[in-house]
């Protein structure tokens, strides 16, 4: 449910909501909050609650470090882990400098310039996202270990599966949340686990993405464990991937997803940088179905991109490249923007590839591109590539790859 300014107020007044939780991202996608009591809400809608931006990484210096936080009350949640009585609730929110301007770092801005955008151009999307994560033990002092918390294998169950309590609480918590759960399992990874969710609106899909991994990691934590969505938690062991599903609200033309796949392919080289920002990512390329070349094929989990069996009316693609630690408000929009380019132009992509990528031979593989092999190459296609200067601020690109 999406409410008003109005709606909200009135909520706060009659549940019992003692604070209010304004929240955001740095720009690599890491959740901050800074809580406010009832009585500034008012001043926070009108207004905007200023909050020292020097702080935050890769926001502003400390000589203009006033930013403003304006929240948005469509976005309103109540955190059921914290107490009934004197609720806590949370609103995204976005930034904005002293004078009004929306500040260039705002990420969840730039997405909602992304979806305006292609709004304006006759597209509307649904995005759906499945991030894997492992759980870990903590030691005597509570601090995070590389023990997972099972050696159970992909789909095993209990006993083997020690991680089916802690799924089934994070979709009742999500549901709570209004996130409606679809499927839970463990992933191949010892202790690696996976929770779906329905897929909705583009800025909505990116702040469930946020509000999962706040769910995620407080419901381990409450258990005793320690969640990690890096792209590469163990060596020689699967790494994490964060599926990014992507299609046209009402849509039934499987050519459109084809126009999808040729934008997104024909960019994802230079979007790489952004897909997966972190060393780390680039070590879990080429084995455990996570892809290494540019390429596409129906249902084959070896390719970047893949078109999944659905008994439902829309078509969607899911791109498979991207992981946990990208900031999901960048993504999505680079994907409406890489989208929106292959549905204008009627491209059509590269003839699909139903092989097996990780089994095939040198002499075949040689016929296809590769995606970046390090952050340091990524980030060279991106700081040269057009299409990245032209939607992403040359701050942020400047940030990611440290020119």
């Amino acid at each position: 449910m999406k409410y008003s300014k109005e709606e909200v107020m009135q909520y706060v007044h009659e549940e019992d909501v003692k604070f209010i939780r304004l929240a955001f991202c740095d720009v690599f996608g890491r959740q901050k909050n800074i809580s406010i009591m009832p009585p500034e809400l008012s001043r926070a809608f009108e207004y905007g609650i200023p909050f020292d931006a020097a702080a935050i990484t890769g926001f502003v210096d400390e000589t203009h470090s006033d930013l403003i936080l304006h929240p948005d009350p469509e976005t309103l949640m109540v955190l059921p882990w914290r107490p009934e009585h004197g609720r806590v609730v949370r609103m995204f929110s976005y930034i904005t400098y002293p004078d009004g301007t929306p500040f260039e770092c705002d990420t969840r801005w730039l997405l909602k310039k992304a979806v305006d955008y292609a709004y304006n151009e006759g597209y509307v999307f649904d995005f759906g996202s499945e991030q894997e994560f492992y759980l870990f033990l903590l030691d005597e002092n509570g601090k995070p270990t590389v023990t997972p918390y099972d050696e159970a294998g992909y789909m095993d169950i209990a006993p083997d599966d020690r991680g089916e309590n802690i799924r089934r609480e994070i979709c009742l918590t999500l549901e709570q949340m209004g996130i409606r759960p679809e499927t839970s399992h463990h992933e191949e990874g010892p202790g690696q686990n996976e929770v779906d969710y329905q897929y909705s609106d583009p800025l909505s899909a990116a702040d469930n993405t946020m509000t999962f991994q706040t769910v995620v990691k407080t419901v381990a934590r409450r258990n005793g464990l320690y969640v990690d969505f890096s792209p590469k938690p163990l060596k020689d062991k699967p790494g994490n991937g964060f599926h990014v599903n992507i299609s046209l609200s009402d849509n039934e033309d499987i050519r459109s997803v084809h126009n999808i796949i040729a934008g997104v392919l024909n960019r994802i080289r230079e979007m790489t940088a952004f897909l997966n920002p972190t060393e780390k990512s680039y070590d879990r390329f080429g084995e455990y179905k996570a892809p290494a070349y540019v390429s596409w094929a129906r249902e084959n989990r070896t390719q970047l991109i893949r078109v999944p069996f659905s008994e439902k009316i829309n078509k969607r693609a899911e791109i498979r490249s991207p992981d946990p630690s990208a900031n999901p408000y960048i993504v999505f929009a680079l994907v409406i923007y890489a989208a929106v380019e292959g549905l204008k132009n009627k491209m059509e992509p590269i003839p699909a590839s139903e092989i097996n990528m990780f089994n095939a031979d040198a002499d075949t593989l040689k016929g296809f591109t590769k995606i970046p092999v390090s952050l340091k190459e990524a980030c060279e296609i991106a700081a040269g590539s057009e299409f990245i200067n032209r939607y992403i601020p040359e701050k942020l690109i400047n940030i990611y790859c440290g020119r």
